[in-house]
């Protein structure tokens, strides 16, 4: 989206046209829903940080997310949680693919892993116990974990392949922060 919006400011200002305006029309983009959105989620004792990444998985794009969340501070995020869905279409390979992103939640020092489908079973199995939350055969079988294993200070990602059906537990952390309200 960076690159996209330069070259809209560079073509403004080519055309003629208000760079200051051009911005400021700029400035209310972000992310669509499951691109990577960011929210707090204030609930009780102090807010979760919830990345909606729920619209699409990728080997890259999941290892891109989980180095995006080495990058929040431990003192002020003392738990990194992924909830990841299977990535979908990736043929044979599809295993060795997911049992292949432990590298990458080591590297990114994340504390939970909570994984749904058949192929994430795969990375679950292959994780310390310790950085086991759950595994279930669909996401709608982590519900109840996430409602129960989350708290204040937590850096929540929830990413899978939009066939994963990851968003409604995106929505489920969001309800987790207006029950608190």
């Amino acid at each position: 989206m960076v690159l996209n919006a330069l070259a809209v400011m560079a073509a403004c200002r080519a055309a003629g046209v208000d760079i200051g305006r051009a911005a400021e029309a700029l400035s209310s983009f972000g992310p669509p829903a499951g691109r990577g959105s960011r929210q707090d989620v204030p609930v009780e004792g102090g807010l979760i940080v919830l990345i909606d990444e729920s619209y699409n998985a990728n080997p890259a794009s999941m290892r891109a997310a989980l180095e995006t969340m080495a990058l929040y501070p431990r003192d002020k995020h003392p738990r990194r949680i992924a909830v990841l869905g299977d990535m979908l279409e990736l043929g044979d390979r599809a295993q060795a693919l997911h049992e292949g992103l432990a590298e990458a939640i080591d590297g990114a020092q994340i504390d939970l892993i909570f994984a749904a489908g058949p192929m994430m079973q795969h990375l679950y199995d292959c994780l310390p116990p310790a950085r086991q939350g759950m595994w279930a055969a669909t996401s709608a079988g982590l519900e109840d974990a996430l409602r129960h294993r989350l708290e204040p200070g937590d850096v929540v990602m929830i990413k899978g392949s939009n066939g994963s059906r990851m968003a409604h537990l995106v929505q489920l952390v969001r309800a987790l922060g207006a029950k608190a309200a």
